[in-house]
């Protein structure tokens, strides 16, 4: 194993996790001055920013304000039903990550039942078999 490096009794100690101080960041010096600019957006960012413009559309003879987003929705639909394959296969898709998204935050949505919810529940379960099976012996012994 190395010995740790000292060259002045000034410098501290080289190795693992304590690099040379003349590489070290310097204070009030970016690590990346290079790097992206402050307030430029991410794609994503600029796309729901955009997506969610108010545009003019006419429909049924009227000027109706709305999303980006409704007005590219509502053309995809037209399309659609008007036959489109290209359209029929994009609203599909559409349609089933929203519905899996759907799933997720409804199964993320509910808190998990603790023992005694469980309990309760079963007792309930339980009962309505009870009156299930009576009620379906009354009915068998009312037929005969």
């Amino acid at each position: 194993m190395k010995k740790p490096h000292k060259s002045n009794k000034n410098e501290s100690v080289i190795g693992y996790r304590k690099p040379p101080v003349n590489s070290q960041f310097k204070p009030g010096r970016s690590g990346n001055p290079k790097g992206r600019p402050k307030g430029s957006l991410n794609i994503s960012t600029a796309l729901i920013r955009n997506l969610r413009e108010r545009v003019i559309i006419n429909e049924n003879g009227r000027r109706k304000s709305v999303t980006k987003l409704e007005a590219t929705l509502a053309q995809v639909i037209n399309k659609a039903a008007c036959g489109d394959l290209k359209a029929v296969t994009v609203l599909t898709n559409l349609v089933r990550s929203a519905e899996e998204r759907a799933i997720v935050e409804t199964a993320e949505s509910k808190p998990p039942l603790s023992e005694v919810d469980d309990r309760v529940i079963s007792g309930i379960l339980k009962r309505f078999e009870l009156a299930n099976r009576e009620k379906s012996e009354d009915e068998t012994e009312s037929d005969k």
